[in-house]
């Protein structure tokens, strides 16, 4: 089935590192973006009718931003407008200082049951250091408020590879996150873009991140404390409770295809990708006019298509199956790349085990070395 996500551009701050595509929330236009979203969503394509969908993310920006009316009206449309399954995992990212158990309880009512945390730091330094507006006493807080509201399927993402961060930083926000219990966990090293505040604030204070030996402790002794709690490992940067994977996620790791709908979100459909226009205002003026939002539309070639299906794949810890990618996409996998894959394989970074591929995790770490085949 299809996944829709919905893309809610607005924060209380901009964090210091952040290269998401955000502004600083304004309730008029806020109120005009949400009649936007419901307009784009209503006029979706439907040359065959409503299509199934079994998943609706909220992605942001801060979607915990809106109120609970605005997500119901959101939710009410893509069901309107799709066939949403009874059963549909319905995310709504959230910042932890934003949150209140009235606030969670009015989502849960709007129909979210999955909510995901962007906590990032369990440690207060490390959190006014990336200029986050919580700290770890309210994080904490903001997942029992979830609990107390209702919620059994919470996510929290954590950052590693922080500025000045130690291992043993790291493994205290690990240890913490585990104590409190949620059935999924998203971690993701630090980037530092080239036009991020963080940049040069690492530069004055002169921070630095940790040497790559260093990191690559942090992810392995991160992945075993998780596996030892009952968090397993399905995804690069991703481990869950069984059965709690990401349901709209796993859409973009195995092939899957969705609408994206808001300003500069993108979507995959029968082999043309594209993205709407980044631009807040612009999207609400083109909406609101019944123009078109698409910008840089593509139809993907039979190789990008390929080539996608197994960079993407690659990134889940069961890997892909390449007689299944070969007959969908018509080609022998291992014949056209066999050549290219096998140092990796000689190196422990793949391993192959019949019709599948997969990294192994010392190979998660250089997977873009790997994935480099397919580009």
């Amino acid at each position: 089935m299809l996944g829709l996500y919905v893309h809610i551009p607005f924060c209380a701050a901009i964090c210091n590192y952040c290269n998401f595509n955000r502004g600083l929330f304004d309730a008029e236009l806020k109120a005009r973006y949400v009649d936007a979203l419901v307009r784009e969503i209503a006029e979706a394509p439907r040359e065959r009718g409503p299509e199934a969908a079994d998943t609706i993310y909220f992605g942001g920006g801060t979607p915990s931003l809106l109120s609970p009316d605005d997500v119901a009206r959101i939710i009410e449309a893509c069901r309107s407008a799709f066939r949403v399954s009874g059963d549909a995992e319905i995310t709504l990212e959230a910042n932890p200082e934003t949150v209140t158990v009235p606030l969670l309880s009015g989502f849960r009512a709007a129909g979210v049951n999955r909510l995901s945390f962007g906590v990032q730091s369990l440690r207060d330094d490390e959190l006014i250091r990336l200029s986050r507006l919580h700290g770890a006493a309210r994080a904490r807080a903001a997942v029992a408020n979830a609990r107390d509201a209702g919620f059994d399927n919470i996510s929290i993402d954590l950052m590693m590879w922080l500025p000045g961060q130690r291992t043993s930083d790291w493994l205290e926000s690990v240890d913490g996150a585990i104590a409190l219990a949620p059935e999924h966990v998203s971690l993701y090293m630090l980037e530092v873009y080239p036009n991020a505040p963080l940049r040069d604030e690492m530069a004055r204070a002169q921070w630095s991140q940790a040497p790559d030996e260093d990191a690559e402790a942090m992810y392995f002794t991160a992945m075993a404390r998780f596996e030892a709690a009952g968090l397993l490992q399905y995804e690069i940067s991703n481990v869950a409770r069984p059965g709690r994977e990401s349901r709209h996620n796993t859409k973009y790791w195995n092939d899957g295809e969705w609408f994206g709908f808001g300003c500069g979100a993108h979507s995959t459909r029968e082999g043309v990708r594209w993205k709407n226009t980044s631009s807040t205002t612009e999207y609400v003026e083109r909406t609101m006019r019944s123009g078109s939002t698409r910008t840089d539309v593509h139809r993907l070639s039979p190789d990008e298509r390929l080539g996608d299906a197994l960079f993407t794949g690659l990134r889940l810890s069961r890997g892909v199956d390449l007689d299944a990618v070969g007959a969908r996409y018509g080609t022998d996998v291992w014949g056209r790349y066999g050549a290219q894959l096998q140092p990796f394989v000689d190196e422990h970074l793949l391993t192959r085990e019949g019709s599948r591929l997969r990294l192994t995790r010392r190979g998660m770490l250089l997977a873009n070395e790997v994935m480099a085949v397919f580009v």
